[in-house]
């Protein structure tokens, strides 16, 4: 899960992490949909691309304290995003969501386990 601590408005409840050479470069090409509640945490990223891919989606840039530092909205397929050096990972959601959740540069996530 992915909170907001600002806020705390849930950015996703199923985060899936890419943290290997593979999982990282495949990150959601030729994936048809990324589902509402999904997130996909790259790390280590300073930028992302969406070639091969076939949706928009919004991008948050964490250093290594989980602090936003960059965001871009609306993410087109077959782009590059900005190179953010001081960026330790990345977050990539359904299109909206930094906007529904308010979420800001400067604000803190949080990632939790989800306990039932």
């Amino acid at each position: 899960m992915l909170i907001n601590r600002l806020n705390g408005k849930v950015l996703a409840n199923d985060v899936r992490r890419a943290d290997t050479f593979w999982s990282r470069f495949i990150g959601l090409m030729f994936t048809s949909v990324l589902s509402p509640g999904a997130a996909l945490h790259i790390l280590p990223c300073q930028s992302i691309h969406t070639f091969f891919m076939r949706y928009s989606i919004d991008v948050l840039y964490l250093d290594s304290n989980h602090k936003v530092i960059a965001v871009e909205k609306n993410v087109r397929p077959g782009k590059f995003g900005r190179i953010h050096r001081k960026a330790a990972s990345v977050i990539e959601l359904p299109i909206g969501i930094i906007s529904e959740t308010e979420t800001e540069i400067g604000q803190e996530v949080q990632f939790q386990n989800h306990q039932i």
